[in-house]
């Protein structure tokens, strides 16, 4: 009878277990869910909850800091994502969301450098690699190296080509280096994508007048 006890009371332990495991992966999914739908406030404090359980949880580290950032909590982001990146240095995720938080706060030269340093070690194939391209020429814009923005942001809409807005800012990039032709094709591939936008259309009629 005891041994019955006994092995009753392991089979609870080990169902109880499974369970918790199994509600903290669920935890962990709703909090990337809560982001793709936008509900950041919740998806913070979800991955709050998961860090306190564990400290040392990556996943939870960067559906944070990108929640955060997509809330404009910039501050909060930085200080998470270098939290997260002292328990695991080389995770590119939190590389990249470090230097998107660290752009939006004005600190080009560190944004720059995270950047950087995401492009080198993620593949081309990375999802988020056009997107620290598209910030990298933001900052060339910011520091007036507009033969570098160039370069940037032509990486970036290699990367992603529909995105209109990129496409403004690489035009208005050549525009400001003086390279008139190329500004012109950049504008016109925005109108393309986009033909309602009055950036693009502003833009192409300023480098009109230029060739003329």
């Amino acid at each position: 009878m005891r041994y019955r006890l006994i092995s009753a009371f392991f089979a609870m332990t080990i169902f109880c277990a499974a369970l918790c495991a199994q509600s903290a992966q669920i935890a962990r999914q709703d909090a990337l869910v809560l982001y793709h739908n936008g509900r950041y406030k919740e998806s913070i404090e979800v991955c709050e909850e998961e860090l306190r359980e564990n400290p040392n949880r990556i996943d939870s580290y960067v559906v944070m800091c990108w929640s955060l950032v997509k809330n404009r909590q910039y501050a909060e982001a930085e200080e998470r994502a270098t939290q997260g990146l002292r328990i695991s240095p080389y995770d590119l995720r939190l590389i990249e969301i470090l230097g998107e938080a660290k752009y939006y706060l004005g600190k080009n030269s560190g944004a720059m450098e995270q950047f950087q340093r995401y492009v080198a070690g993620a593949p081309d194939s990375g999802a988020r690699v056009g997107m620290a391209y598209y910030f990298m020429g933001e900052i060339f814009i910011r520091q007036a190296r507009y033969q570098h923005a160039d370069i940037a942001l032509s990486s970036a809409v290699k990367k992603e080509p529909l995105m209109d807005s990129w496409w403004v800012r690489l035009g208005y990039a050549r525009e400001m280096a003086e390279n008139y032709r190329e500004a012109a094709a950049a504008y016109d591939e925005a109108l393309k994508l986009n033909s309602a936008s009055v950036d693009a259309y502003r833009g192409r009629e300023r480098v009109s007048a230029k060739l003329q």
